[in-house]
């Protein structure tokens, strides 16, 4: 129907409900419909079990309502999410309802557009992947096998409050099926006794799978009459599912998660949004649980005078001209800049220009726009460079030469400090600067996986965003010891130095680059890490 087709620039008085399914947390199976709604929304209601991956996903400026159920633990009533959503399309807001799952499987998505329906709210449900196929498959359980069982039952674990179970065990038990059950922990005893006393025959392979499709991802395999036992001695909690059939055999021969090269693990990135993508989508690749989380934003100096006066210089200066870049942002806002000015190329760039860079990005970014680099440093520091340009400025005895420093406001000293030693003339020209990002709600989440052991590597790729890191978590004195409770993946020597100082372990990889970075984390996990619980 028209009125629930996907229309984002609605424009009338009354706003429109998505009830949208996050999948069961890899945000690898959230759907391309799903990430396209949530980031259009001007209100997102999110549930407990919401991945912090998926999380990330919301929008900076959206409203966000934690509506969190957990056992014995409601944030909110579901008469009172109803009404939310309600209040808030009537307030002409676009608003997601974001569910774990789907949101027609045990999600209450009928429920939610009940009151909807009655006030003739538009809406539409995008489906998501249910945790019952999903979590069996990635713990190498396919819920159907044709030697096997040619169909699956999904059944809730969980009743209603104030009744008994309504399960009809014997007839589970006829149907020789694939069971799975859905938030069923808690009554898992009474769970395998109902099937036992209904004939399941007591050897039937079972099933207990927790945090499935992430790096948390327990399993535990058992038959019916040993099952709830032994998920008890492994310590696993909520969420878990539980699969009973005789495909749950085939687990150990099929499992492939951890057959991934980072396959349960997990990793922060937290580089500026802008330049975040690359090392997100490698270490995906790789099978690793990817948690974005920006801590600095990159923003241009507006009305920047002195750079506008130093490309005039340029385009009328004959002899050789040095330009410096120490950054792939400072690439790109420098010719998004002089688009801005409506610059030709062709004027401002002459063949006696020569462009030293910092490191590989700044060089891959700078042939990005149509220029190669003449110079970089065999070590990415800011400290190598300087010595790089004083060591030519110095072979060549051509000290009229201009040389102009394009990068952050404040940027590192180290540059600096070999030229004015050699005597060199120079111009450090501001173009942009760093701005710490605060998302209280995405930190706090952090901070929980961190507080509980749920990180295995944190990258940075500067010392500035160690120190915005640790401004986010906003530490108390006993928590400090907890920064050893991940690697610490750092670009380079003077990031490690940062880090350093707040007590972290410390990777650094070989070259400043993401790709070295990646490796590293590859590298590490091959060899075996130390277990910091011991």
């Amino acid at each position: 129907m028209e009125e629930h087709s996907l229309d984002y620039n609605q424009q009338s008085c009354q706003g429109k409900v998505w009830l949208l399914g996050a999948g069961p947390g890899d945000i690898g199976l959230l759907t391309c419909k799903a990430k396209e709604v949530l980031k259009r929304a001007e209100v997102v209601i999110f549930d407990a079990l919401i991945s912090t991956e998926i999380l990330a996903l919301m929008p900076e400026c959206a409203e966000k309502i934690n509506a969190g159920k957990r056992a014995g633990n409601h944030t909110l009533s579901q008469l009172e999410i109803n009404q939310i959503l309600l209040t808030k399309a009537l307030e002409g807001k676009q608003v997601v309802r974001l569910k774990g799952g789907d949101p027609f499987v045990f999600g209450r998505g009928g429920e939610e557009l009940e009151l909807l329906v009655e006030h003739g709210i538009a809406f539409e449900v995008v489906p998501g992947v249910t945790s019952a196929v999903a979590v069996p498959a990635y713990a190498g359980i396919p819920v159907t096998h044709r030697s096997m069982t040619s169909s699956f039952h999904i059944i809730t674990g969980h009743a209603m409050q104030g009744k008994e179970s309504q399960i009809d065990y014997h007839s589970l038990v006829k149907m020789n099926a694939t069971l799975i059950f859905l938030m069923g922990l808690s009554s898992l005893p009474s769970i395998c006794e109902g099937l036992l006393q209904a004939g399941m025959d007591k050897n039937m392979p079972a099933s207990v799978i927790s945090y499935g499709t992430v790096a948390r991802q327990k399993k535990v395999l058992a038959s019916i009459d040993t099952l709830a036992e032994k998920t008890k001695q492994a310590g696993i909690t909520a969420p878990a599912i539980i699969i009973v059939g005789f495909v749950c055999a085939l687990s150990e021969r099929y499992y492939w998660l951890e057959t991934c090269p980072l396959g349960k693990k997990s990793v922060l990135v937290t580089r500026p949004a802008d330049r975040i993508s690359e090392m997100t989508k490698k270490l995906r690749f790789l099978g690793a649980q990817v948690i974005e989380m920006p801590l600095i934003r990159t923003e241009r100096l507006k009305h920047n005078k002195k750079l506008k006066e130093v490309l005039k210089q340029i385009s009328q200066i004959k002899e050789e001209v040095w330009l410096v870049f120490t950054s792939p942002s400072g690439i790109h806002i420098f010719f998004e800049q002089l688009k801005e000015w409506k610059l030709d190329l062709r004027k401002v760039f002459s063949s006696q220009i020569k462009i030293a860079v910092l490191g590989s990005g700044t060089k891959k970014e700078l042939a990005n726009y149509g220029f190669f680099a003449d110079i970089m440093p065999k070590e990415y520091s800011a400290a190598a460079l300087g010595d790089l340009l004083s060591k030519i400025w110095k072979e060549q005895k051509i000290y009229q030469k201009k040389l102009y420093i394009i990068r952050a406001k404040n940027g590192s000293k180290d540059l600096i400090k070999p030229l004015l030693k050699a005597g060199i003339v120079y111009e450090d020209i501001p173009l942009y600067e760093t701005v710490f990002v605060e998302n209280k709600l995405l930190a706090k989440k952090v901070k929980e996986m961190l507080l509980q052991g749920m990180l295995d590597f944190i990258t940075f790729t500067s010392a500035s965003i160690v120190r915005s890191f640790i401004k986010a978590m906003e530490f108390c004195e006993e928590e400090k010891d907890y920064l050893k409770n991940f690697y610490a993946v750092c670009i380079g020597e003077k990031t490690a130095e940062e880090a350093k100082k707040y007590g972290m372990d410390i990777l650094i990889s070989k070259k400043a680059e993401i790709d070295s970075m990646v490796e590293i984390i590859k590298e590490y996990r091959k060899k075996g890490e130390k277990n910091k619980k011991e």
